[in-house]
Formats: C-alpha cells, structure tokens, sequence
C-alpha cells in the first residue's frame, strides 16, 4: 500500500532521484524520461475522458481501466529486472502482463468492427473527444519512443509485455478516436497534396 503524508521530501533537490529498487538516477535518465512520459501520456487520457464520459461511458470505462494500467507500467520501469534476487519479504515487482496486452487488443477490435475500412489517413479533429485521444495518442507513441530508447541501452532491461502494452495503446486510443467521432463518420480524411 502507498502512503503519501509528506510531499515534497528534499531529497531530488541536487537534479537526483530514486528508483523503486532504492538506486539513485539523474533525473534527466532515460529511464525517469521514459515513465515521465507515461505519466504525460495518463494526464492526456484523464483530459480526453473530459470528453467522453457523457456521451461514451463504454470508452470512458476502458479509459479508466488503461490510466491504472498506465500506473503499473510505471512501476514497471521504475523496477528494472537486472537478474537480483527479491529478499524473501520484499513484494515482487509490479509487471504488466500479456493479459493486459489482449485486453488492449480484444477492445481495439471490438470498436474496429464498428468503423469502415480507412481508405487515407485521418487528421486529428472531428469532435472535441477525437481531437483530445489523438493528443493523447501521439504523447503515447513518445512514451514509446522512450521506452524502445531505454531499451536498447546496455544494462536498461525492459519487459517485452511493457513494450507490447504500450505499442497497443497508441492504437487503441487511434481507434478510439474514430469510435467516438461518430463511429468514423466524422473522421476528417488527409487530402494529398490538396493545398498546392
């Protein structure tokens, strides 16, 4: 259980701070970088819920079951696995799961069933809830981002369903989009060149 009486602590005030393994990091690391924008990525959705929950209690609920999970992905990688033994007492560490990976999935093609086929790539917009899971969506693939980048660094071990969750949901949150812009009769269509 978390227990948050004091807030601010001090202790980051020299540009540092602790992972949940009790290491102390730069805060400007590639790792705080990659679950600081999981945290972005969580705001965007609460914004984006502003704008669904009336009118798609259906996509608020899975809003509201992805901003938990968004939780665990980052006590995910705020405990990298670097082969050390958990103390007897210690609880495991907090790890998505491959089931929260389907469950992305099985929603994402739940509401595609429901949209035509894209024939151009959509712009961001239609209505207000559209526009803000687009935002949404795009903060998504920078956390991303950051997280295949810490990946890729030598002794930076990410699991391969954090990865997997977090690839999924830029998705979901694009089909989302669609979804509550009038099941993609809203969508606003890319037009090439059509300005020149």
């Amino acid at each position: 259980m978390v227990v948050l009486n004091k807030i601010y602590t001090r202790t980051g005030d020299a540009g540092l701070t602790a992972l949940g393994t009790g290491e102390r990091v730069p805060k400007h690391s590639a790792r705080i970088a990659a679950y600081g924008t999981v945290d972005e990525t969580n705001a965007a959705i609460g914004v984006a819920r502003l704008h669904v929950r009336e009118a798609h209690p259906d996509v608020d609920a899975m809003l509201a079951r992805i901003q938990n999970d968004l939780f665990d992905l980052g006590a995910d990688l705020t405990m990298p696995e670097r082969g050390e033994k958990v103390p007897k007492r210690a609880r495991a560490p907090l790890r998505v799961s491959d089931a929260q990976v389907k469950r992305l999935e099985d929603e994402i093609d739940a509401m595609n069933a429901e949209l035509a086929p894209l024939r151009s790539f959509v712009l961001p917009g239609g209505s207000a809830a559209a526009a803000a899971l687009h935002v949404a969506r795009t903060v998504c693939r920078r956390a991303e981002r950051g997280i295949v980048e810490l990946a890729g660094f030598p002794d930076e071990p990410v699991g391969t369903a954090a990865l997997k969750y977090v690839n999924r949901l830029s998705d979901h949150l694009f089909v989302a989009s669609r979804y509550v812009n009038a099941r993609g009769e809203g969508d606003v269509l890319w037009v090439p060149g059509q300005n020149r």
